[in-house]
C-alpha cells in the first residue's frame, strides 16, 4: 500500500514547520514504512500479509508505530511486504510475490518484515517498522544486512483487541529496521513508553541514545555457535565466529558456552507453530464475526503448510498447550541461567545464507541443514526462542559471505536490559562498520 498523498501533505507541513521555527519532533520529516500484517493506520488497507480476499480491507486502528512515529514527526510513505499471517521465516504471499532482497534479486529477504527491511538495505527509508513473533523483525535483518531491534517484552506497547492479552503466547513485538544502531535507540525512545491499553506495558520512560556510546569494558560474553540445537551452514559460523572477536578488542571476555537446551530442535519449532495457532485461529474468528469466514470461501488464498497447522491447532487441547508452555519454559530457563552468569549471550540469527525465491507465491527456508532436518517454516531460525522468553535482542550485520549475501548476528540482553544491547551493538558498529556493503545493492542492474 502506498500513501503518497497523504505523506506529500505530510511533507509539505512538515516544510512549513521548519521554516516557522515550530517546535520539532525528534524525527521532524524522517521518511519511514511500516509492514503489512497486524499493523494499521486509520484509512490504510491492511491485507495481513497478501491475503487476496483482504485487498481492500480498510482498518479504522492505530498501531503503536504508527501513532507514536507520527507524533514524533516522521512521515510514513506506505506499508511493506510480509508473508500471509506472518507465519514464516520467509517473505512470499500469493497476491503480491516474494519480497527480493537487495544484495541479490533472486533470493528472498527473510521475513516476515521482509519488506520494510529490503527498504532500508536499498536505501528507500532510513528506519521502517516490523513485528517479531519468533524472529520477524530480525531474520529479515540478517539476510538483507541491517540492524533489527527487539525490545523487551513490555518495553514498545502492543495494543491488542477485542483480546487484550493475545501478545504473550509466544511474545509479540513491535520494532525497528535500520541502518545504523543509533537510530535504532532513536526510534526505541520514540516507541518506548507505557499505554494503558496494553497491560504489560512497563510505565517507564527512558532516553536510549546515550547507551550507544557506553563502553563494554570488561563485560562477560557469553558465545553460543549453534544455541545447542541448531544445524548451522559452514559459511554463516565462519562470519559470525569472526565478527564476535570484535567484542575482545573492545575490552570483554567472550567464552564459548553450552546454553543449557536439551530438546532437539525439531521439537521445538513445531512448539512455536502450535504455541501461535491460538492467535491464528482467533484472527480468523474474529472476521468470522465481521462476516467474512476466510477458511470457508477463500481457502485458496492460504499456502498449505499454514493451513496444515491451523487444522493442527484447532485441534489442540489446554493440556496440550499447558505442556507446550513447560517446554517453553525450559528455553526460558535455559536462556535465563546463561544470562545470570554473562551480561550478553551471542549466536548467529539465522542457520543458513538467504534461499532463492520461488515462482508460486510460497517461498520456503532449506528443509536441511549439513545434512540435517529442518522445519523450512522456521526450524533455520536461532530466533524464536528469544520470543519464548521475552529477552530484548538484535540482529546485527556481521559480515558478507560468499555471493556477497549478509549474514546476521543476534545479541541477547539481560530482561529489561535494551541499553546492554544497543550499548554492545554500537560498540561492535565502531568496529566494525557494515555501511560500505550496501555498495553491492547500489551496484545491481535495475
Amino acid at each position: 500500500y502506498l500513501g503518497f498523498e497523504d505523506a506529500r501533505k505530510r511533507a509539505k507541513e512538515a516544510e512549513q514547520a521548519l521554516m516557522a521555527g515550530a517546535a520539532l519532533g525528534p524525527l521532524h520529516g524522517v521518511p519511514t514504512a511500516m509492514k503489512d500484517l497486524f499493523d494499521f493506520k486509520p484509512g490504510w488497507v491492511s491485507t495481513f500479509g497478501g491475503v487476496r480476499a483482504l485487498k481492500n480491507l480498510v482498518v479504522d486502528f492505530f498501531c503503536t508505530y504508527a501513532e507514536r512515529i507520527e507524533k514524533a514527526g516522521a512521515i510514513l510513505l506506505g506499508k511493506t511486504n510480509s508473508p500471509v499471517m506472518g507465519f514464516r521465516g520467509t517473505c512470499d504471499n500469493y497476491l503480491f510475490g516474494p519480497a527480493h532482497n537487495p544484495f541479490d534479486l533472486s533470493k528472498n529477504t527473510g521475513g516476515s518484515s521482509g519488506g520494510s527491511a529490503a527498504a532500508v538495505a536499498d536505501g528507500l527509508v532510513p528506519l521502517a517498522e516490523g513485528t517479531d513473533g519468533g524472529g520477524s523483525i530480525r531474520i529479515p535483518a540478517s539476510w538483507c544486512g541491517v540492524y533489527g531491534y527487539k525490545a523487551s517484552f513490555g518495553r514498545v506497547p502492543l495494543v491488542s483487541r477485542p483480546n487484550a492479552f493475545g501478545a504473550d503466547t509466544p511474545f509479540l513485538f513491535e520494532g525497528t529496521l535500520t541502518i545504523t544502531v543509533e537510530d535504532a535507540a532513536l526510534g526505541l525512545t520514540t516507541l518506548a513508553g507505557y499505554d494503558p491499553r496494553d497491560p504489560f506495558s512497563l510505565a517507564e520512560q527512558v532516553d536510549f541514545l546515550p547507551a550507544t556510546r557506553r563502553s563494554i569494558q570488561g563485560w562477560k560474553i557469553a558465545y553460543s555457535p549453534n544455541f545447542d540445537v541448531f544445524p548451522v551452514d559452514k559459511r554463516v559460523a565462519d562470519v559470525v565466529g569472526k565478527a564476535v572477536k570484535a567484542f575482545e578488542e573492545a575490552g570483554a571476555r567472550v567464552e564459548e558456552v553450552h546454553v543449557g537446551i536439551q530438546r532437539h530442535q525439531r521439537e521445538l519449532s513445531d512448539v512455536w507453530c502450535r504455541l501461535i495457532m491460538p492467535l491464528n485461529l482467533a484472527t480468523f474468528e474474529n472476521f468470522k464475526r465481521q462476516g467474512l469466514d476466510l477458511l470457508k470461501d477463500h481457502r485458496d488464498d492460504f499456502p498449505p503448510q499454514y493451513l496444515e497447522w491451523l487444522d493442527k491447532g484447532s485441534q489442540m487441547s489446554a493440556l496440550d498447550l499447558w505442556r507446550d508452555q513447560e517446554i517453553r519454559t525450559e528455553v526460558h530457563d535455559a536462556i535465563q541461567g546463561t544470562l545470570d552468569r554473562y551480561d550478553l549471550l551471542i549466536t548467529p540469527t539465522l542457520a543458513c545464507l538467504p534461499v532463492d525465491n520461488a515462482s508460486d507465491g510460497n517461498t520456503m527456508g532449506p528443509t536441511q541443514i549439513n545434512g540435517e532436518q529442518v522445519d523450512p517454516l522456521i526450524g533455520w531460525c536461532l530466533t524464536y526462542f528469544v520470543n519464548f522468553s521475552g529477552h530484548p535482542a538484535a540482529s546485527i550485520p556481521a559480515g558478507l559471505a560468499e555471493g556477497n549475501l549478509p549474514v546476521g548476528m543476534q545479541i541477547i540482553g539481560r530482561r529489561y536490559a535494551d541499553a546492554d544491547v544497543l550499548a554492545a551493538s554500537a560498540t561492535f558498529e565502531r568496529l566494525r562498520p557494515w555501511h560500505e556493503s550496501y555498495k553491492f545493492c547500489a551496484a545491481r542492474p535495475l
